[in-house]
Order: C-alpha cells, then structure tokens, then sequence
C-alpha cells in the first residue's frame, strides 16, 4: 500500500490547508534534487509533490480522506450522483498476505460505506457500466498496489531477475522481476501494468515493490555505503600491511597503516552500492584487532619480550 498523504507530509488528518502548504514549502527545499544529493532525494520529492497535489485540493482531499489510495477510481461529484450521506462512515479497510518474499495490500469495500452493507459495487457498479456495457464516465484506471520484497545485500548489489508470488483477494500471482543493480533500502521497483485491474476497460494500476535490505552478518548498509568489519592480527596492525577485505563484489585490498588501533576506519572510496544514475557507495574497512586463541612457545616468549621491552600503556592518558 502506498504510504500515507499525511504520513508523507508528516501532518495531522485535520490540518489546516496552511498547515499542508507550510509542511510541504519546508520538505521540498530539504529533498529537492538539485540541492540534496542523496540517491533517495528525487523519489522523496516526487512522494511529496503528490502528496501535496492530493491534500492541496479540498474536493481531492476530501475523497481521500473517504476512499483511501483508491479514491482516484471515485467521480470527482460522487456525492451528487449518489445522494447526500451515501458513504457517510467510509472507511477502506485493506487485507493482504503474501508468500514467496513479498507482501501486498488490497482494498476491500465488502462491508460498505455506511455500515448498511451497501458494497462499492452495489454503490458505483452502475455508474462504471460493471455488467453492462459503457460506464457513464469512460474508461475508469485501476489503482497502484505496492508489496515488499526482501533483498540480500549481494542481491542488491548485483540485481538480476528473481521470481516472487504475492497472495491477495484475486489468488496467488508470480511475478518475474527484474531487480536493478544497486538498489538500497526504501526504493521501488515498478510493474507497469501488474497494479489493480480498471472497470470499462480503463487501464490496469502498477504494482510497485518496497525493497526492503535484509539484516547480514558481514555487510551493514547506509544508504549506498557498505560498512565491513576487517580483522588484523597484532603485527598487522603495529607495522602496516595489504590485507583482503570482503565486498559484496568479490575481494578487493586494502592497505592498513602503521599503527593502527581497533575502530580505524579504511575507507574503499567507489566499493559500495553501485549506482546508475551517479557515483557509487564507498566501503568503509573497520580495523578489528584479532589475537591468537592459542600461543606457541616462540610465540608466547616473542609477547613476553615484547611486554617487557615496551613502555606503550594504552591505559595512560594523552
């Protein structure tokens, strides 16, 4: 389900139409393209743009606040066509489930507006010409649904094609996606043509995919930078070295510096989450010093000399 307007202008339901125009003056100078550069910025504007094209419109508004993200399938004089205080306690009410990795939400009017059991079919059947030919108003689009799908951080990485089955009122579809390389938490994937179905022959609505990052035990995401732990041995990490380091790539190098105490951090810059439309995530190495569990007396009596030769206290201050 796409988010919600109010949610998106981060507004209370009752707000004032200042108080929406304010709410989007402030965001869209934070998200707007040109001025932010996070990859997310232009889709952050794009959802309040039509946020605030919706909420900004009272007769719009109005028909969201009814009919939920399905109000554009509703006529703009609904009200008139059917008669004052039809639809009085409206409310949608979506259910869903999914398998196969992805979830999705349906709407669903089986109860009716008024709590009467006046059905959407029973209600606007008629005006859309359902069981007949030829809808009072044309051709009516059929609404956007969004689902979830669950990405590994290499998936991401690479995209690819992958196959998922989403469950809903109408049955169990598949679907085979084309995953993009490099997409982050939050992003959606669009299904041109794979949304709601519309009445009078109007076009299908678009399914649109949240990808949601699973958690992974080597790789931490921020938005296109990777954070990757590096463990070194000691001498390692007193006296410099090459060491390989893990990305979702495959194994690049990266050099440690002398001296170098636990939490450094290393940074790869162009090794993180690629990007298409720009430059790519850096990979951030986080310097972990590791000691042998087990000691071999060579080992145990270069330790011992080394604790008796030097004056380095870590605990000291300064």
């Amino acid at each position: 389900m796409a988010r919600d307007y109010y949610d998106v202008l981060g507004v209370q339901r009752n707000a004032s139409s200042d108080d929406i125009q304010q709410a989007f003056r402030k965001l869209a100078r934070k998200h707007h393209p040109d001025i932010n550069k996070d990859p997310q910025a232009e889709e952050r504007f794009k959802e309040l743009n039509e946020a605030y094209s919706v909420l900004s419109d009272p007769k719009t508004r109005k028909r969201y606040d009814r009919f939920g993200e399905d109000f554009r399938q509703i006529p703009e004089d609904w009200e008139e066509r059917v008669g004052a205080g039809v639809g009085a306690g409206a409310g949608a009410r979506g259910r869903g489930r999914s398998t196969g990795g992805g979830r999705v939400r349906f709407t669903d009017y089986g109860e009716g507006f008024d709590g009467s059991g006046i059905s959407f079919e029973d209600l606007f059947g008629g005006m859309y010409g359902r069981g007949g030919g030829g809808g009072r108003w044309g051709p009516v689009p059929g609404a956007d649904q969004e689902a979830e799908i669950q990405l590994g951080v290499e998936e991401a990485y690479h995209g690819g094609h992958r196959s998922i089955t989403l469950a809903g009122p109408g049955g169990q579809r598949t679907y085979d996606v084309n995953i993009p390389r490099g997409v982050v938490d939050g992003q959606r994937i669009r299904l041109a043509g794979e949304g709601g179905r519309g009445s009078d022959d109007g076009p299908p609505g678009d399914l649109y995919l949240r990808v949601r990052i699973k958690p992974d035990t080597r790789f931490r995401l921020e938005g296109r930078d990777i954070h990757v732990a590096l463990p070194v041995t000691p001498w390692e990490a007193a006296l410099g070295a090459t060491v390989p380091v893990p990305t979702p790539g495959g194994t690049a190098k990266v050099t440690v510096p002398k001296g170098s105490s636990s939490g450094r951090r290393l940074r790869l810059r162009g090794e993180g989450m690629p990007n298409p439309r720009g430059a790519n995530g850096d990979l951030y190495a986080e310097v972990r010093i590791m000691v042998p569990p087990q000691l071999g007396d060579r080992e145990r009596e270069l330790f011992e000399e080394l604790a008796a030769v030097s004056t380095f206290d870590p605990r000291k201050p300064g």
